[in-house]
């Protein structure tokens, strides 16, 4: 048993409850949540790929679009030598498949090490509204990917752009089913604004967001 999972027994414990949810109080939460009314949302009458490349710039992170997951490689390539950046990265297992090598970068899919310079992941899904990522772990997603890189690339399908908080968090229960043990939320690179309230970029993980949407 994990400490989270120990912490959670003990609290049901207290409360007279068994130490897993039985069905009858999982069912009674969904229920909840289908029937809970929506609360009142700014208008959004704009086009979400347009509105999250919009609200993403905003957040001093950097957008490129391809057509195909194919171009990925070759628009990261372009990035890296843009920038003037290390073409050696570490990337999720589910983005090792592609096509690296032809565009002239190593990848190794792995957790990221204190030495990684670049880190590429993919999302979960992208929040048009903010211009936010929105990335969840497990096995094949360690986080480290995109906290501990100087430079974080994530490729987003531009199917998985949904248009607020809330539409991402109904995506996480339909697909998801029980919570992850984390889920993490980027709007640009890493910042602090805690000395002479100067904000100075890359304080606490990346340098620099840059996002591919492919599609």
């Amino acid at each position: 048993m994990s400490a989270r999972e120990n912490i959670l027994a003990r609290i049901r414990a207290r409360q007279g409850k068994g130490t897993e949810p039985s069905i009858a109080e999982r069912e009674a939460v969904q229920s909840h949540l289908r029937t809970h009314p929506v609360s009142p949302r700014p208008c959004a009458d704009w086009e979400l790929i347009a509105r999250f490349r919009e609200q993403a710039l905003k957040l001093a992170s950097t957008v490129d679009q391809v057509a195909t997951l194919a171009a990925v490689p070759a628009a990261v390539a372009r990035y890296l030598e843009r920038e003037r950046l290390t073409r050696q990265a570490v990337c999720w297992p589910e983005l090792a498949k592609l096509d690296w090598r032809a565009a002239g970068v190593e990848v190794a899919a792995r957790a990221a090490r204190g030495d990684d310079l670049v880190g590429i992941t993919g999302a979960f899904c992208a929040i048009a509204e903010t211009g936010t990522l929105m990335t969840v772990s497990g096995p094949d997603t360690p986080a480290a990917v995109s906290l501990l890189p100087e430079t974080h690339i994530t490729v987003v399908s531009s199917s998985r752009i949904v248009r607020g908080m809330e539409e991402a968090w109904q995506l996480a229960r339909a697909e998801l089913g029980r919570p992850p043990r984390a889920v993490t939320f980027i709007s640009g690179p890493s910042r602090t604004a805690d000395i002479e309230q100067t904000v100075t970029l890359g304080a606490h993980g990346p340098y620099r967001v840059h996002i591919v949407i492919a599609g």
